[in-house]
């Protein structure tokens, strides 16, 4: 791709202007950049069009709270924690918590783009849009904790609030999301603010290994795909079930590896470490160790069940190169490629930092992995579970 001098300035303005009003600016932009723009910048540029907005937000957001010159060295630190490039599992654990801070500062823009403010699967039906099947995900986990006008509830892992939103709202309760990324706290504050729901939403940074409230604090406390961050599930469970109110119940989805994963299939070893590396993880956990890890922290557990098994469409369908959708547009293979095209433009003209197609490309690498780990049957992002504490 090559720009002219005087053009950049004009990829600029119409980025910083995305919006104005009622007043869409972008549209149009293929005429104010001068035609040296490849035709995949055009394609890019269309594709911003043709989505409501994102952008703007994608280009402002990408590296999180890292200062722009040090997302490149950010970058190279993340990946070295990872098998694929060198990193030990015992090293992801002992340092879990920078890897994960970097993995969402590098992180959380393009997840936004892409999935919205839920940054989660779900079970979906023939005919339900994935935005549908992920509301009915975050409330079925309302239902399941029996949840109750007025209690306090904790979401462990919250990312910018999605879910947290929903449930507040679906269940009149009062949510408070515990985070360790400043990032992601400071953009849910701001949308707890866009829906209007400070009164009942509200955030902690804090390390749910070692959390800030006293014992007996929460009504009910549930975790969305996200204790599977934790290096150590029985350590994460423990501090759970300490802030949770005697006979009081706690529900999570996991992310996990299933039964028929095979420890020394090489395929299988690959897909979990692209699954590892996109996703920030320090180690998957099997199904029976989340379960042998909520018993020893004390809970007793009412029923557990993968709920990938049941759902009528793939967990994996929206990441699915074959598949195609209006509704997911940005997670099809052509909506990948726009996003491919538009981060590259973004970086070259200093929009976005340096290093950002190389999180894009991770992205990637996770994306596939979790569709080759769902086809298999190996992996589960929904491994269901409701677990009380004891009176």
């Amino acid at each position: 791709m090559f720009l002219r001098k005087n053009d950049l300035w004009r990829v600029k303005f119409c980025f910083k202007v995305q919006e104005s009003g009622h007043q869409r600016v972008l549209p149009g932009i293929s005429h104010h950049v001068c035609p040296s723009l490849t035709r995949s910048c055009f394609f890019t540029f269309s594709a911003l069009e043709m989505s409501k907005a994102g952008a703007l937000d994608l280009a402002s957001g990408l590296g999180g709270k890292i200062e722009k010159d040090d997302v490149l060295s950010a970058v190279d630190k993340y990946e070295k924690y990872h098998a694929s490039f060198g990193g030990l599992d015992e090293e992801r654990k002992a340092n879990y918590t920078d890897m994960v801070n970097k993995y969402y500062d590098l992180a959380t823009s393009f997840y936004e783009y892409g999935w919205g403010e839920s940054f989660h699967f779900a079970p979906r039906w023939k005919g339900e849009s994935l935005r549908e099947s992920i509301k009915r995900h975050e409330h079925f986990l309302a239902l399941q904790l029996g949840l109750k006008p007025g209690q306090k509830v904790l979401d462990v892992g919250c990312g910018i609030g999605g879910p947290l939103r929903e449930i507040a709202r679906f269940s009149s309760t009062s949510v408070t999301g515990l985070n360790n990324n400043e990032y992601q706290i400071t953009r849910g504050k701001t949308l707890n603010r866009v829906a209007g729901v400070e009164q009942t939403c509200s955030f902690e940074k804090a390390d749910f290994m070692k959390m800030p409230f006293p014992e007996n604090s929460f009504d009910a406390v549930y975790a969305i795909e996200a204790t599977c961050h934790a290096p150590d599930a029985v350590g994460c469970y423990k501090e759970i079930y300490r802030v949770l109110k005697p006979g009081q119940s706690f529900a999570a989805y996991e992310w996990c590896m299933t039964d028929a994963f095979d420890q020394n299939n090489r395929d299988h070893l690959k897909i979990k470490a692209e699954i590892e590396l996109g996703d920030g993880l320090p180690d998957i956990r099997s199904t029976s160790q989340c379960l042998a890890a909520l018993k020893e922290a004390g809970f007793e557990v009412i029923w557990e069940k993968d709920l990938a098994k049941d759902s009528p469409l793939p967990w994996y369908l929206p990441l699915d190169t074959s598949h195609f959708s209006l509704n997911s547009f940005r997670l099809t293979a052509i909506g990948r490629f726009f996003t491919k095209n538009m981060v590259m433009a973004l970086e070259y003209v200093g929009l976005a930092p340096k290093g950002s197609q190389r999180v894009q490309s991770f992205l990637e690498k996770a994306a596939e992995g979790l569709v080759a780990g769902g086809k298999k049957e190996i992996f589960t992002p929904m491994y269901f579970f409701l677990a009380r504490k004891p009176q």
